[in-house]
């Protein structure tokens, strides 16, 4: 039980890659438009309980329940296809009432965008490779970025202006299209062949 630096540096840049908090920014500003405010403690705390929750019980919860981590990731394809496709067409498909103002730091934010199928089916294959103690680590140094990204989305807002922020939005709501095809295709393969 030995906590191996390169292990964590590693599961960190795997996850923090997988994530893409940097990436999801417009993503974030777009959902505090929408709901007013965002609890970025509450958010980044729920998404570090459903990670490391996942690392542990993950593959057994989804077999418990009948389902593999193809069809996980596949779900959670759709999910981010409609939140893509919100991005680029400037379509509200997810609809918000007063009681979405207290959940939507937990849905879409805390899952499936920051601890999302992506990050989950990589904590899966992680668990394979490293010692869990050095993913958990991992995990953490993680969350601490997502917190300080949702801390200073208003002043990433500002710095970037309305026109700017459009733009990137459109951008990263066609990479999101992207891993959504990605994920959908890689994981499709997978339960065609089974």
């Amino acid at each position: 039980m030995e906590v191996d630096f390169k292990e964590i540096f590693t599961a960190f840049m795997i996850l923090f890659a997988v994530i893409d908090i940097v990436g999801n920014i417009p993503i974030i500003i777009d959902l505090r438009q929408k709901v007013g405010h965002i609890h970025s403690e509450k958010a980044t705390l729920i998404a570090a309980v459903i990670m490391i929750a996942f690392l542990f019980l993950g593959d057994s919860i989804l077999k418990l329940i009948g389902i593999d981590v193809h069809s996980f990731a596949v779900a959670g394809a759709f999910i981010l296809f409609f939140i893509a496709l919100e991005m680029i067409l400037g379509i509200t498909l997810y609809r918000d009432s007063g009681s979405n103002i207290k959940t939507a730091s937990v849905f879409p934010l805390a899952f499936p965008l920051i601890a999302g199928p992506g990050s989950m089916t990589t904590l899966i294959s992680l668990r394979a490779e490293f010692e869990i103690q050095n993913i958990i680590v991992a995990i953490i140094v993680n969350v601490l970025v997502i917190y300080v990204v949702l801390k200073t989305s208003k002043t990433i807002e500002k710095a970037i202006g309305d026109n700017g922020i459009n733009i990137i939005r459109k951008v990263f709501g066609v990479v999101l299209l992207a891993i959504a095809v990605k994920l959908f295709t890689s994981n499709i393969g997978m339960l065609l062949k089974g």
